[in-house]
């Protein structure tokens, strides 16, 4: 194989794998190469990130195995009728590949994904097998991110939790029917045992308290999947609402969302044109509400129209707008729940405050340099010397916190 080979190769294959938003490098049990031990570490500076336009950490090598696929599913471009340029990787050419970016510092680890060749469980084999030769041969201490066949037996999935630090299986659509009719050699049945094996396997790993020996590692970073936004006509509400059964059920560490892209020779059940990408983002943020203010996915979602989140202003600030009952709120008397739900404090905002306010009684200059700005949370905070008075419930307190921009679509690659 020649060095010009396997370039071509990672040209196409790393293009391939773009499209899989849920990959990120947090999380994972802390390891690192000094003392002259290993390869590789999951710490520490040096590390070359980069970022997509939309704000995407790339900061891992992020190929596929291969984009040969013996499945058609009608949303992926490497499905088996696509008319795309074909390349595969061999384990040794991963292996060498990752080694070799590491140690030229341009990334801190490897997500490794693949098309389905001759079987799910010969493609986890492959995936695996790159995985445990990088640990048990050479040592590396990287991060490592393998995606999941879920068709392959249960103990290809339980090794490949003993030598990656994350694995993911992406749910892929909202709606089940969907899945069905878009992607029909996938079945969600078998997606989500799976996921409830991965579950089971870092629950066993967690050492208790009278546990001498601690067990075997497993998935240190835990799990995640993807949702694809606006193939299946699912809205905003029904997303979250997945989401979160997904959250808890599997206890995953994150949802990612990948707002849809049309595809070459696509197939005629798809929709012709991508959602905006500010949607994906609003989602993003929704999640976020779900996973660190205590939000439920009904509350997001009571000032959605249709469904849809406004896309003009975030959702928080949203629901505020719609529950303005429940405001003013004092900063030196709230607890931290509803702290929270103040539009424009953040969970490092409210910590802030409720240090500082132990000490001394709050002022509104003293809430300005404690969050990113004053606009946004004046209307809706009482402090030692500020009311809002009527501004709280002023007919167009909307336009006067977040005047409508000039909508712009944003480039995703």
């Amino acid at each position: 194989m020649t060095q010009l080979d396997l370039r071509k190769k990672l040209s196409i294959l790393a293009d391939a794998a773009k499209y899989d938003a849920s990959c990120a490098s947090s999380g994972t049990a802390k390891r690192s190469s000094e003392g002259g031990r290993g390869i590789g570490s999951t710490e520490g500076m040096g590390i070359c990130h980069a970022y997509t336009p939309d704000g995407r950490c790339v900061s891992l090598l992020k190929i596929l195995l291969t984009n040969f696929c013996i499945y058609d599913c009608a949303y992926c471009i490497n499905r088996a009728s696509s008319n795309v340029v074909r390349a595969r990787f061999n384990v040794d050419e991963v292996v060498q590949l990752t080694l070799n970016f590491y140690k030229r510092n341009y990334i801190e680890g490897l997500f490794l994904s693949s098309g389905i060749i001759r079987s799910g469980d010969y493609t986890m084999e492959q995936l695996v097998l790159v995985a445990k030769t990088l640990r048990l041969d050479h040592d590396f201490r990287g991060y490592i991110h393998l995606k999941l066949i879920p068709e392959a037996d249960p103990k290809l999935v339980e090794e490949a939790g003993l030598y990656a630090d994350r694995l993911s299986a992406n749910i892929e659509l909202p709606r089940d029917a969907a899945l069905k009719r878009l992607a029909p050699q996938k079945d969600v049945g078998v997606i989500k045992k799976a996921m409830g094996q991965v579950r089971l396997g870092m629950e066993a790993a967690r050492p208790g308290k009278r546990d001498r020996l601690k067990p075997p590692r497993f998935a240190p970073a835990g799990q995640s999947t993807q949702l694809i936004v606006g193939a299946d006509g699912a809205p905003d509400t029904e997303i979250m609402d997945r989401s979160a059964a997904l959250y808890g059920g599997y206890g995953l560490r994150r949802v990612y969302y990948s707002a849809f892209s049309p595809i070459p020779d696509s197939s005629s059940v798809l929709p012709l044109s991508r959602p905006p990408l500010l949607r994906e983002h609003r989602l993003y943020q929704a999640d976020w509400l779900m996973r660190f203010y205590g939000f439920s996915p009904r509350e997001i979602g009571e000032g959605a129209t249709d469904g849809m989140l406004d896309l003009a202003i975030d959702p928080k600030l949203a629901w505020a707008l719609n529950r303005r009952e429940q405001f003013p709120v004092n900063v030196n008397t709230a607890d931290r729940e509803r702290l929270l739900r103040v539009p424009g404090l953040g969970v490092k905002s409210v910590n802030r405050i409720l240090s500082v306010r132990r000490w001394r009684t709050l002022r509104l200059e003293d809430i300005g340099r404690l969050c990113r700005g004053i606009d946004k949370v004046r209307p809706f905070i009482t402090t030692l010397d500020w009311t809002p008075g009527g501004l709280t419930d002023a007919p167009d307190l909307r336009v006067r916190i977040a005047p409508d921009p000039k909508p712009v679509q944003l480039s995703l690659f």
